[in-house]
């Protein structure tokens, strides 16, 4: 689902928003900050759009240049039913978004299974990202414990908007107010990029847990988790340890959207640690 937050007021002006042609079709980009400063791509989560980050982007932007991906399938970017949906094949089509931006070394940051986009990302392409940060991204499979919720396509029109709100809830910290326009926007989502995205999450962790795979790359990381988390175990982050060097930072009282439930919070860490590895 795209989102909206009231915090999108104070975007930046200088909000520049441009397609580009990848494989399988083209994909919607947003960059703000000024064009010589240290590079940071933001990548969302699962049934959610680079407008995920629309909090964040005013804390962000005056010391980076941001560049938000909406990946294919998602928010305004194009919607191919063919598609692949694999985390291998989104992350090359970021990989081929940032060559055609002109983006040579920066950090990347990942929400929930949009870190594992961006993991696959630095797999690829170690020449390109300098540091890497996980936000709320599960570490395996097992860690993972949210019921799901089985809607078929020709009941989601038909849902009422409290409804909507349960299925989306565990998004987000208990008693986390949803606003109207995140179900709005959820009533437009495409119900089989999300069945494929959810599909795609478990053959990348079931393959090789996360940990693993970052463990032996060399990039600095950090890894942020709402210790209220209702679809990631939050006590999960401690696997992370296995990875050298590894910052972890957990954030009390907020779920698993920190990026949206409490913006400020969240970019504290984040702030710190590109700081410290500014591409």
């Amino acid at each position: 689902m795209t989102v909206s937050n009231d915090n999108s007021s104070m975007l930046p002006e200088t909000t520049e928003e441009t397609t580009v042609p990848v494989d399988g079709g083209e994909i919607h980009v947003c960059q703000d900050g000024r064009r010589d400063a240290p590079q940071l791509v933001l990548i969302h989560g699962t049934a959610a759009s680079l407008r995920s980050w629309d909090p964040m982007v005013p804390l962000l932007a005056s010391s980076h240049r941001i560049i938000r991906i909406d990946l294919l399938g998602c928010g305004e970017s194009a919607k191919p039913g063919a598609a692949s949906y694999a985390i291998t094949d989104q992350a090359h089509r970021v990989s081929a978004a940032l060559d055609r931006l002109g983006v040579d070394r920066a950090i990347v940051v990942g929400h929930s299974s949009g870190g594992l986009v961006a993991a696959a990302l630095v797999e690829q392409r170690p020449d390109l990202v300098t540091a890497l940060a996980l936000i709320d991204t599960g570490p395996n499979m097992a860690a993972y414990f949210a019921d799901e919720i089985a809607i078929g396509p020709a009941q989601w029109p038909d849902l009422t908007d409290e409804q909507l709100r349960q299925i989306m809830s565990n998004a987000f910290s208990a008693g986390y107010q949803i606003p109207q326009s995140f179900v709005d926007e959820a009533r437009g989502m495409n119900l089989r990029v999300y069945a494929a995205t959810s599909q795609a999450v478990r053959a990348y962790l079931d393959e090789q847990a996360l940990p693993q795979r970052l463990a032996t790359l060399g990039k600095p990381l950090l890894v942020i988790f709402g210790e209220d988390d209702r679809r990631w175990r939050a006590s999960s982050a401690a696997e992370y340890r296995a990875v050298p060097g590894v910052t972890i930072e957990m954030l009390p009282g907020l779920g698993h959207s920190p990026n949206l439930e409490d913006p400020t919070r969240t970019a504290v860490p984040l702030l710190a640690f590109t700081a410290d590895h500014a591409a």
